[in-house]
């Protein structure tokens, strides 16, 4: 194959996430990204290393079998978010389950369980989060509020009838779409460092019906005169939402990178937090705090967790990675101590909060970087479980998880590649996979959960 020259072949295996590798016949063997099995695609070749061909899709010339419905969201077209409505969700979670299954036996060494995938509670309006991009859906176009464009870096897709999250979220964007395209306000141009408008925040609630709403901008003092924020914020809480409506923030940030961050946060109205329930605890949310974006899903994924812990009375266990300390307090109850290690600061802060929230006084959480903080660690653990960042674990940080030489081990991974490696590592030094679940967080999406508990084998 040759770097820029188009061919067409067919899906025959899916990679994650999301990357088709398409057979040309005798032109050979392609990456595709975005495609399903089964499905005709033409591309363009885009990049070649190592003799292998990665190519960008141009059209899917004839669909897969496995495509079986009429996407329900409208903007499925142009939007680059859900690119599984095509399938009925049966035949997503078969693809996922293959999928993951298939990583699996390829970096596992011995027999294991696969218990197949976990379903979402629910398959549409799931999401207690979402960040939304203020942009154009062509150049100088209006103003649009929303997702990226389906592989586009520059252009947003206005999604305002988005099927992932709830009427609430649909009203809110609406209002503040039209409240800032009424004042003229220019959004942030990402190439020329300038601009007003940046992103739009929004967070919600699954058992307490809260809701909080940040707006991004930068700090030009000009444009936010004109923009009139204590009028949006009149606007939103004249809204007639389900949820209530707890807070409302002005988030300033003239970073160059195209992410979400705080400079100054100021509070417009109410409060900069709101509470959630998962498994008979609460938990104090900020805008910023990790939470899993589907709630009643992870209920799910938390549960299928806690059993393959299974007894940890008497026990001193370790979370590691432990974000605002979910996992660590629904097995604090059962266990002697947890202790919680997380590079994220305001996560452990938030972790503490909760924790006495809850009146659980066995848990401590550490603030700091897994490879760096874990040798300063007074108590031992007679149980690890691990939840890392997409990238997995640095390979320095598994040795010294794998020193403290504990019986069992519960990797839960949302990048199966990732997890894959890891395993093969543990498999090195002496631990065994017992048996291994995926969970559906991601309805609509090609994301998965997989939870995989081992144990040690040369004791």
């Amino acid at each position: 194959m040759k770097k820029g020259v188009e061919y067409t072949g067919v899906v025959t295996k899916l990679g994650f996430p999301n990357k088709g590798e398409v057979d040309c016949r005798e032109d050979g063997v392609a990456t595709v990204k975005g495609t399903i099995p089964g499905q005709t695609v033409r591309f363009v070749v885009s990049k070649k290393r190592a003799g292998k061909s990665v190519g960008r899709l141009k059209e899917v010339v004839e669909k897969s079998h496995l495509e079986d419905v009429t996407p329900k969201c409208p903007h499925f077209e142009f939007c680059g978010g859900c690119s599984y409505q095509t399938l009925s969700y049966k035949n997503q979670l078969s693809l996922k389950k293959n999928m993951v299954k298939d990583i699996l036996d390829n970096a596992i060494k011995s027999e294991y369980d696969f218990e197949g995938i976990i379903e979402s509670p629910v398959q549409w309006e799931y999401r207690n989060k979402m960040e939304f991009s203020f942009g154009d859906e062509y150049k100088d176009g209006p103003l649009a509020l929303g997702m990226h464009k389906r592989n586009s870096f520059h252009d947003i897709v206005t999604v305002n009838k988005c099927r992932i999250v709830d009427e609430d979220y649909r009203k809110v964007m609406d209002c503040v779409l039209k409240h800032c395209s009424e004042r003229e306000l220019p959004f942030y141009k990402k190439l020329k460092h300038e601009g007003y408008l940046r992103h739009l925040l929004v967070r919600r609630t699954t058992r307490t019906k809260q809701m909080i709403v940040a707006i991004v901008t930068t700090s030009d003092e000009q444009w936010e005169k004109q923009a009139q924020l204590d009028v949006m914020v009149e606007k939103l809480r004249a809204l007639n939402l389900e949820a209530e409506l707890c807070g409302v923030l002005h988030i300033i940030n003239d970073g160059l990178a195209d992410i979400v961050q705080s400079d100054e946060t100021r509070i417009l109205y109410g409060q900069e937090y709101i509470y959630e329930e998962l498994l008979g605890l609460k938990f104090k949310i900020s805008v910023f705090s990790f939470f899993q974006t589907n709630s009643l899903g992870a209920e799910v994924l938390y549960s299928k967790a806690r059993d393959y812990i299974g007894d940890t009375k008497d026990m001193t266990v370790f979370d590691l990675y432990s974000g605002t300390g979910t996992i660590a307090q629904i097995i604090a109850p059962v266990a002697k101590k947890v202790v919680g290690v997380e590079i994220v600061e305001e996560a452990v802060h938030a972790a503490k909060e909760n924790a006495e929230l809850n009146g659980l006084d066995n848990c401590e959480f550490i603030a700091g970087d897994v490879l760096k903080v874990i040798d300063d660690i007074k108590d031992k653990p007679d149980m690890i479980i691990l939840d890392p960042p997409r990238d997995g674990i640095n390979p320095k940080a598994l040795q010294k998880i794998i020193d403290f030489g504990v019986d069992k081990m519960v990797y839960i991974s949302c990048k199966p590649t990732s997890l894959a490696r890891d395993l093969e590592v543990l498999q090195q030094q002496g631990y065994k996979v017992e048996k291994a679940s995926a969970v559906d967080m991601f309805p609509g999406t090609v994301h998965v959960e997989t939870v995989v508990a081992l144990h040690r084998t040369d004791l």
